[in-house]
């Protein structure tokens, strides 16, 4: 490729603090721009962001953009393609990285659109071929039931979006040095098509599957809204983690929608998922498969759970559950 620039990511911000995917995305991006012998540098937009900027630094950024104005305090696409255009157009990286959110799927698409770049969505492992600096990513196909490893196309610029939980978190860095260099200004005054109307808060108890560590979820083989609220939430309460459910269990009426996980539901990438009375289908799989660890508890010795999961328990989960929780109470006590 011709005039490489380096890799440069898109950090997200969340009430004031560094999105997870932030410091994943910082971790693989500074592996792939020592690779290539190149800067990694940040796109950091929204408000107040002065101790945010030095922040991405520490987590590994030689260089970050930061657009810091009131108009930007929430996510609008058009405003932030406004910026994140001038900004490639000035740095030229070869290489874009977002995460694999709600705003980094709809802004990877536009980017790749307006850049004419090679473009490919939810990668779970990434690395660059150091001689053609092409970027090659594996990510699921077919309702994750298998991986596509794939080597992006000759163009100026290659946009991937990441799964999140699937790259390891940069470490700070307290003493490391970085330039900071402040853009935006095209954004002002800017009038777009899309105008922000409010934004609608999340319940403080609302369970975050997509950022949280331990998941116990919960299928039709539960059998009723009490077991699950016993065995499950019971079960991931212990553990310090939240529970999760199949598309079963919800159509059986046994958990709200919101924890619904699996290809109609919510992606997630846990470090350990245990799945009490899910049958292990195709599409509940597509939601977890690339959990670290998965445990798979069922009566039916066949269900296709054991297929993936890389512990299994053959039994009935009133039974085993009540055994596992009791067990896990006395070795956290420990």
């Amino acid at each position: 490729m011709d005039n490489p620039a380096g890799v440069m990511m898109f950090a997200e911000t969340a009430e004031g603090t560094l999105c997870s995917i932030t410091k994943e995305l910082l971790g693989i991006g500074r592996k792939l721009a020592d690779v290539l012998g190149q800067e990694l540098s940040a796109v950091l937009i929204g408000k107040d962001l002065d101790s945010l900027a030095k922040e991405v630094v520490a987590f590994g950024a030689d260089k970050v953009f930061v657009a810091d104005d009131a108009s930007l305090e929430n996510y609008n696409p058009e405003r932030y393609m406004v910026i994140i255009e001038h900004v490639i157009e000035t740095a030229a990286p070869s290489i874009f990285l977002l995460g694999q959110t709600s705003r980094g799927a709809d802004l990877a698409p536009r980017i790749a659109f307006k850049s004419s770049a090679a473009l490919a969505m939810d990668c779970v492992e990434l690395d660059v071929d150091a001689g053609t600096e092409l970027l090659n990513h594996t990510r699921p196909v077919y309702g994750g039931i298998a991986m596509a490893r794939a080597q992006s196309r000759p163009s100026s610029l290659q946009v991937a979006t990441v799964r999140s939980k699937s790259q390891d978190p940069s470490e700070a860095d307290p003493a490391r040095k970085g330039e900071i260099v402040s853009v935006g200004e095209e954004v002002r005054g800017y009038d777009g098509q899309i105008n922000f109307l409010r934004a609608v808060a999340v319940e403080a108890d609302e369970v975050n599957l997509e950022e949280a560590e331990i998941i116990v979820a919960g299928g039709r083989g539960v059998g009723s809204a009490e077991n699950f609220k016993k065995f499950v939430e019971g079960f991931a309460k212990i553990l310090g983690g939240v529970p999760g459910a199949s598309r079963g269990a919800l159509d059986s009426d046994f958990a709200p929608a919101n924890l619904q996980i699996g290809l109609t539901g919510k992606i997630v990438s846990p470090q350990l998922y245990v799945a009490i009375g899910i049958s292990g289908m195709v599409q509940h799989m597509t939601g977890c498969s690339s959990s670290k660890t998965i445990v798979g508890i069922n009566i039916d010795p066949d269900a296709a759970i054991f297929k993936y999961a890389h512990f299994g328990v053959v039994g009935d989960f009133e039974q085993v559950v009540p055994a596992m929780m009791q067990k896990c109470e006395e070795l956290l006590k420990t």
